[in-house]
């Protein structure tokens, strides 16, 4: 039996019978504080002095490796088969399989439909998937499910349409934010568009990434292992749709 069924999080009509519909934190969507500039050193043009004196060799700083120990390949998925997700249609929305792509497709307001794979069960783990919007506008949610032990207990990685990002954690169907929104300039908003969304996952400690770009760390122990999914929501009173497609999930050495 499949771990996962589609939800929604919209009015009583557009609610899935499948399952209870899940919430999502209250938070205001904020963006990441501008920090203080570095002053620029000032430049001696002339220097009072006969003798050149030589430039400083600047220091380089190594770029820290955010994505150590990415071993075998455990799966790869090109969605030409839909046989380990859950697919299925309500009046809200639903996930279908299309030309090697998993669609997730919402035609009510304030719909959310989630599609889960039943295996495999990861603990610890390094994930890339591709995923496009071709309708998606404002505060439109769509990423990643990850760690789902049940139906009430995941981490998901939101991208929102507006270039934002985040991450929710559902405990018991109780949802908080350990990273609540925050600008991202990873990814162009809105619809058309492609990324590439990554997940790095060791024991309590999760790296996030969008088009290769770092984009936060948070270190959570509460949900240590599960299965992964795809999900979309709709803010607002329009049509959204989402592609996703090749999937690869690499094996992280200790």
């Amino acid at each position: 039996m499949l771990l996962a069924v589609l939800l929604c999080a919209a009015l009583p009509a557009a609610c899935t019978p499948l399952g209870p519909a899940l919430p999502f934190p209250t938070d205001t969507p904020t963006s990441t504080p501008t920090g203080t500039p570095t002053p620029t050193p000032t430049i001696v043009w002339f220097p009072p002095t006969a003798t050149p004196t030589p430039f400083p060799t600047p220091q380089v700083t190594p770029t820290p490796d955010y994505r150590p120990g990415l071993g075998e390949i455990l799966l790869t998925d090109d969605f030409s088969s839909g046989e380990a997700w859950s697919l299925g249609r309500t009046s809200a929305g639903g996930a279908a399989l299309g030309k090697n792509e998993l669609t997730i497709a919402l035609s009510e307001p304030g719909a959310y439909v989630a599609s889960l794979r039943e295996a495999p069960v990861l603990r610890d783990f390094y994930l890339e998937i591709t995923a496009s919007p071709s309708l998606c506008r404002g505060a439109d949610e769509y990423g990643l499910l990850l760690r789902a032990s049940s139906l009430r207990d995941f981490y998901r990685f939101s991208l929102s349409c507006d270039g934002q990002v985040r991450l929710d954690r559902l405990v018991n169907g109780t949802a908080s934010s350990p990273q609540p929104w925050t600008l991202s300039g990873a990814f162009p908003p809105g619809a058309p568009s492609i990324s590439r969304l990554a997940i790095w996952a060791k024991e309590k400690e999760m790296r996030f990434f969008v088009n290769e770009e770092y984009q936060f760390t948070v270190s959570d122990p509460m949900l240590p292992s599960g299965s992964i999914g795809v999900f979309a929501r709709s803010a607002g009173d329009n049509a959204v749709t989402i592609n996703f497609s090749e999937l690869i999930i690499r094996e992280i050495d200790e």
